[in-house]
C-alpha cells in the first residue's frame, strides 16, 4: 500500500517577483493578464517546463523518470482534490471552489514550481530552469512568494502537495540527500580504455567501465572524470507506482542474461555476433536498400523481431506506402534517432513528447480509454502523464534492479574480450581459444599471410597474423561533418559501437535495455488510454533531414523514420541500440517483456486512483 506523508514544513526557493503585491495571504499577481496557452492545459504547460529542466541537465533516466512521475502524481492529487471520487496518491484531500478548473490550475501550478525547484536545484543549467519556471508561474499570474500551506486556497493545497513530495523523496530508496550515488557498488572488472586495443577482464560476464580522456553526454554536457561510474546500481529499491518491493532489488527477476560459461556460452557468443553483424550493416556506400513503412516492418509478437508489417492503415483502409531507403542510412538514423529522443530528454521524456504530439492530432478524440464522454485537455493530461510517467517510473526501478543485480557486460567488451582471447570455432585452427569468437566467413575470420597478401581482404592488418579481424563500422571519422567511415575489415579489439567517441557506451549495465523497458512500458498505456494501438490517422512519422547525423556524415538523403503503432514506435527504440552497439538482444527483448508488465499494472493501478479504489 502506497505511504502518505503529511509534511511538517515546506520546503520552498522563495523570490521577489516584480509587480507583487505585499499581502502574504494572496497568490495572483495584481492587474496581471494572463498569457495565451495556445490550447494547452495548464498540466501541459508544466509538463514542458519539466522536460526543459531534463534536457538542461544530465541525462540520467532513472532520476528523470522519478521526476516525471511524481510531478505528474502532484498534479493529479491538485485535480483529484476536486472530484468527489477520485483519489489522490501523494495527498488525499477534498476542497471545494466556485471555480473548480480555476482552482486546479492554480493547485497544479504551485504544486510543480515548487517540485521542480527542489528536484532540479542542483542541476545543470539552474538559472535557465529557475528561469523558465518562474515566468511560467508569472505568465499564469501566480505569485511565486506564496508560501502558504494552512486553509483552502488552492495555492496552499498545491504548497501541501510539493512538501509532501519532498518529504517522500527523502526516504524512497533513491538516495536523494546523497545524489542518487550509491558509495557501496564497486566495479568487477578494470577500466577498459577506449583507445587501447583490448579488453581485460577479471570476469567476462559482469559490467565493466570504461575509461576515456573526456566523457561528453549525450546533450553536448561535459561529465568530470575519465572512469565511468555505474549509474543507479540501487534502483531497484526505489518505491514505484505500481511494482511490488523486493528486498533483492529485482521487482521483476526475467532470469539471468547469457554468459560465457558452460551452460550459456553459445547463446552469449551468438549474441555478439549478432551486434557485430548489425555494426556491418552501417554502411551506405554497400548499396542495400530496405522498407521501412508499416507495411514492411513493425507487428512484432512481444520480445521478438518477428513481424513483416501491417496489411493495411486502419484508419485509410489501404496498404502502407513503400518507403525504401538505404540500409545504412536507416541504421545509422535509427540509432542516433532514438539514442535520448529527438532534444535529449532521455526515453521516459522521449515518450512524453510523443504523448503531446498525440494529444495535439488534428481531430483526435479526447476520451480515456478510447470510451465515454470526451474531456477536457486539463482533464486528459493530467490523468495521461500521471499513467504514462507511473509507467516510466516503474520501468526504471524494474530495468535497473535487473542492471543492479546481474550487473551484465556491454558489447564493447564483451567483442573486445572474446576477440583479443581468439577464435573459438576450430580447435585445430590458429588462435584457438574456447572462449574466443566464433568464425564466420565474411564477417569473423583469423588474419593469415594469405588474407592479409596485396588486395587480400585483411591487407590492411598484415602486421596482425595470427589475430582475429571483424567486418564492422570502422569506428568515428575525424571530421564527421564530411566524412562516413562506412564498414570494413579491422581488428576486433579496436571495434566501437555506433557512438560519439565522447560517450561510447552508457554507464550502467547492459541486461536489460532501460530504452525497450521504458519504450514498451509507454507503449502499452498510450494504446489503453487512447483506446487504440495504433496512431491517430494510422501513422506517425518523423523526418531526419540529411547530413544531420552527429557520429558521421548522413544520412546521404532524408530518411522518414514511420510507425503505425505505439508498439512498433518501441520495438524500433529496442533495437536501435543493437545498431548503436550497445545492446545485445536478450538486453532488448527481455526490456520489452517486462516494459509490458510495468505499463499494463500501471495503468491498472491508474484506473483505480481515477474512480477512487486505489485502496
Amino acid at each position: 500500500m502506497r505511504r502518505r506523508f503529511v509534511a511538517l514544513t515546506l520546503v520552498v526557493a522563495v523570490a521577489t517577483l516584480p509587480g507583487c503585491t505585499s499581502e502574504s495571504d494572496a497568490s495572483m499577481i495584481d492587474d496581471c493578464v494572463r498569457a495565451d496557452l495556445g490550447g494547452r492545459s495548464v498540466a501541459r504547460v508544466w509538463d514542458e517546463a519539466l522536460l526543459d529542466s531534463i534536457r538542461r541537465d544530465v541525462p540520467a533516466p532513472t532520476v528523470h523518470a522519478r521526476n516525471l512521475f511524481h510531478t505528474s502524481a502532484a498534479m493529479w492529487d491538485a485535480w483529484a482534490a476536486f472530484d468527489p471520487e477520485a483519489e489522490g496518491y501523494f495527498v488525499d484531500e477534498k476542497l471545494e471552489a466556485d471555480d473548480v478548473h480555476a482552482a486546479r490550475e492554480e493547485a497544479i501550478s504551485f504544486a510543480a514550481y515548487r517540485i521542480l525547484l527542489w528536484r532540479y536545484s542542483k542541476a545543470a543549467g539552474l538559472q535557465e530552469t529557475f528561469d523558465e519556471l518562474v515566468n511560467t508561474m508569472e505568465s499564469l499570474c501566480y505569485r511565486i512568494d506564496f508560501t502558504g500551506t494552512e486553509g483552502d486556497p488552492p495555492a496552499a493545497l498545491g504548497n501541501r502537495i510539493a512538501a509532501a513530495v519532498v518529504e517522500f523523496g527523502r526516504d524512497d530508496g533513491s538516495l536523494e540527500e546523497q545524489r542518487y550515488i550509491d558509495s557501496a557498488y564497486r566495479p568487477v572488472n578494470p577500466p577498459l580504455v577506449v583507445a587501447e586495443p583490448t579488453a581485460n577482464m577479471l570476469d567476462p560476464n559482469r559490467w565493466q567501465p570504461l575509461a576515456l580522456a573526456q566523457f561528453v553526454a549525450q546533450n553536448g554536457l561535459p561529465i568530470p572524470g575519465n572512469v565511468q561510474r555505474f549509474v543507479g546500481p540501487h534502483w531497484g529499491h526505489v518505491q514505484g507506482f505500481a511494482l511490488p518491493t523486493s528486498p533483492e532489488g529485482t521487482p521483476i527477476d526475467p532470469g539471468p542474461p547469457p554468459r560465457l560459461d558452460e551452460a550459456t556460452d553459445a547463446d552469449f557468443k551468438r549474441a555478439a555476433i549478432q551486434v557485430i553483424r548489425y555494426s556491418s550493416e552501417l554502411d551506405p556506400n554497400d548499396g542495400a536498400t530496405i522498407d521501412i513503412s508499416p507495411g514492411a516492418l513493425g507487428d512484432n509478437t512481444l520480445g521478438t523481431n518477428d513481424g513483416d508489417g501491417h496489411d493495411a492503415n486502419p484508419a485509410t483502409r489501404s496498404p502502407y506506402a513503400p518507403n525504401v531507403v538505404l540500409r545504412g542510412d536507416f541504421t545509422r538514423v535509427l540509432a542516433q534517432f532514438w539514442a535520448d529522443g529527438p532534444a535529449s530528454e532521455t526515453p521516459p521524456g522521449h515518450w512524453n513528447t510523443i504523448a503531446n504530439e498525440v494529444s495535439d492530432s488534428q481531430g483526435f478524440e479526447h476520451r480515456i480509454g478510447g470510451e465515454g464522454p470526451e474531456v477536457n485537455r486539463l482533464e486528459w493530461d493530467v490523468k495521461l502523464y500521471f499513467a504514462l510517467n507511473g509507467a516510466v517510473h516503474d520501468a526504471a526501478v524494474a530495468a535497473w534492479g535487473v542492471k543492479g543485480h546481474y550487473d551484465s557486460a556491454r558489447p564493447i567488451s564483451m567483442i573486445r574480450y572474446m576477440g583479443g582471447r581468439g577464435q573459438s570455432s576450430d580447435p585445430d585452427g590458429p588462435s584457438f581459444d574456447p572462449d574466443g569468437l566464433p568464425l564466420v566467413p565474411g564477417l569473423v575470420e583469423v588474419i593469415t599471410q594469405r588474407s592479409s597478401r596485396r588486395s587480400g581482404p585483411h591487407e590492411e592488418l598484415a602486421e596482425h597474423v595470427g589475430e582475429i579481424a571483424i567486418r564492422a563500422w570502422k569506428g568515428n571519422p575525424l571530421d564527421p561533418a564530411t566524412a562516413t567511415s562506412g564498414t570494413g575489415w579491422i581488428l576486433s579489439t579496436d571495434w566501437v559501437p555506433y557512438q560519439l567517441p565522447t560517450f561510447v557506451t552508457p554507464a550502467f549495465a547492459g541486461y536489460v535495455s532501460g530504452h525497450s523497458t521504458f519504450s514498451r512500458a509507454a507503449a502499452e498505456v498510450m494504446t489503453a488510454f487512447t483506446g487504440s494501438a495504433y496512431f491517430p490517422g494510422g501513422l506517425s512519422a518523423w523526418t531526419v533531414p540529411a547530413d544531420s547525423l552527429a557520429v558521421d556524415r548522413g544520412p546521404s538523403e532524408d530518411v522518414t523514420l514511420q510507425w503505425a503503432t505505439y508498439y512498433d514506435a518501441a520495438d524500433q527504440a529496442g533495437i536501435s541500440r543493437l545498431f548503436g552497439g550497445i545492446h545485445i538482444a536478450p538486453d532488448d527483448f527481455e526490456g520489452r517483456k517486462i516494459g509490458s508488465i510495468c505499463g499494463r499494472d500501471a495503468w491498472a493501478l491508474a484506473q483505480r486512483y481515477f474512480d477512487g479504489t486505489a485502496v
